[in-house]
């Protein structure tokens, strides 16, 4: 679920939505493909590539995928943040991500009666009932469920996500439909030709687990609240309270959080935004090494961005669990890739299975200087801007079959840890790069994996923070 933001629809319009059939799901998808792909063909020769040539073609992408729900919509909002290097000439990418970046936060609501109903269902009453008040127009609406505002008998405000009616049915059967998102990810090639000669399939699976996760609503809130538990306090990381005894399989009720969304932060001023994307870093990257959990979706719909520095992060259905082991081997990656300790990293990578055992044809070098490329902000002098065209460099220089690497990467054993890994650095560097944020990345994971000193103010608040509430928790 996104942000707190939404549009209408009418009941007519709602009806059309979920649907279930396989083949009813993916056709409107991949007619627009193939007349898109067209149409893009036809310009080029007749030199009709101009503005709003593609404005009309990205507005059939958002279109389509917003009427999709579910599945497709998911696919779409991943795309939207992440930035690829486009087909299209470079004056026009920030149309596609604009209409894609509707996906974040915009979607048609259902009517209230199917959203009371499933309410009903799950917690035995109606919202009349179970809430003081509950507002009728919902304040989000995205690919899986809807947020209403609503107020608890005691007078707390709170906000209600309410899963559409049968959309996990229709999840289910797009997941193991795989031709359907293989269909879609080749739709983006037009947007990311880093996706063109990449494996869709495995890229098709890799989405499909983390939408599954977000269907159990009770799962989620089990993982918020224990982020809520461990970040109760934080002076500037805030993850709303759970109300548990009102939620279920497909209701969530957690405190109503209030703030700036994702398009209005990107035009604050650099310093804050500086701010907000070192909160973001410490606790994506710091909830890892700390305690060993990730929220396993960098999404910038997924935040609240406030004027004194601090950041709500909202959507805990995909977190992922790693072990101390994991941790340690995580870091002890980053340290000698940092170090450009070739040796030292081919050994870690082989003890985590990254590397087949044996095979004395990989290059430790060459090794480590592929992973140094997808950590350019730890390795390039300090401090370091991320920007949208340097993240589309790392994604082409490391990740391309067809790029520099591309042998490499095809002999590496990549377990799944690491396909997660790699699909959150992207989203979070994506993140950064729209933010232009600039920071002392490395001395910021120095605290982390080497015990330094804090390297910022923040830096100062959450070892203090860390010490008062966690001590002896911390991984790191």
């Amino acid at each position: 679920m996104s942000t707190y933001g939404g549009s209408s629809m009418t009941e007519q319009g709602w009806s059309h939505v979920v649907r279930r059939g396989r083949v009813s799901r993916a056709a409107p998808l991949l007619g627009a493909a193939s007349r898109t792909a067209g149409e893009a063909i036809v310009a080029s020769l007749r030199g009709r590539r101009d503005t709003g040539f593609h404005e009309r073609v990205a507005e059939r992408y958002a279109q389509r995928l917003g009427r999709s729900k579910g599945v497709l919509m998911k696919a779409g909002q991943l795309l939207s943040f992440v930035s690829f290097t486009p087909a299209v000439d470079g004056q026009y990418a920030p149309i596609y991500r604009a209409a894609l970046a509707r996906l974040q936060d915009d979607a048609p609501p259902m009517p209230y009666a199917d959203a009371a109903a499933v309410v009903t269902a799950e917690l035995g009453a109606p919202p009349e009932e179970l809430f003081a008040e509950f507002d009728r127009e919902p304040l989000a609406a995205a690919s899986i469920g809807q947020v209403h505002a609503a107020t608890l008998q005691e007078g707390r405000r709170v906000a209600v996500k309410v899963q559409y009616p049968g959309v996990a049915e229709a999840i289910r059967a797009d997941l193991a439909n795989t031709e359907l998102l293989v269909g879609f990810f080749g739709l983006a090639r037009s947007m990311a030709p880093a996706l063109t000669r990449m494996d869709l399939r495995g890229l098709a699976h890799e989405v499909s687990e983390r939408i599954g996760a977000e269907l159990d609503y009770r799962a989620e809130a089990a993982s918020q609240a224990e982020f809520a538990g461990i970040y109760r306090g934080h002076p500037f990381i805030r993850v709303p309270e759970i109300v548990p005894e009102l939620c279920a399989d497909r209701v969530l009720t957690m405190e109503l959080s209030d703030g700036m969304r994702w398009q209005k932060a990107l035009t604050a001023e650099p310093a804050l935004r500086d701010r907000w994307a070192e909160a973001l870093y410490r606790f994506t990257i710091g909830s890892l090494r700390r305690v060993g959990l990730f929220n396993a979706d960098p999404h910038p719909g997924n935040y609240l961005f406030h004027e004194d520095g601090t950041v709500t992060f909202l959507d805990f259905g995909c977190v992922k669990r790693f072990t101390p082991r994991q941790v340690a081997e995580i870091c002890a990656m980053v340290t000698a890739a940092v170090d450009d300790d070739a040796d030292g990293f081919a050994a870690v990578m082989r003890d985590t299975g990254f590397l087949p055992a044996g095979d004395g044809n990989l290059d430790p070098a060459e090794v480590v200087a592929w992973f140094r490329t997808s950590l350019n902000s730890l390795v390039e002098p300090q401090p370091f801007t991320f920007t949208p065209e340097r993240t589309a460099a790392t994604i082409a220089s490391a990740y391309s079959p067809s790029g520099r690497y591309g042998p490499l990467v095809r002999k590496l054993s990549l377990p799944p840890e690491f396909m997660l890994l790699m699909r959150i650095e992207l989203g979070m560097n994506a993140v950064l790069g729209e933010l232009n944020a600039t920071g002392p990345w490395l001395d910021i994971c120095a605290e982390w994996d080497r015990g330094g000193p804090p390297a910022t103010p923040y830096g100062e608040l959450d070892q203090a923070f860390w010490k008062e509430h966690h001590a002896g928790r911390s991984l790191a």
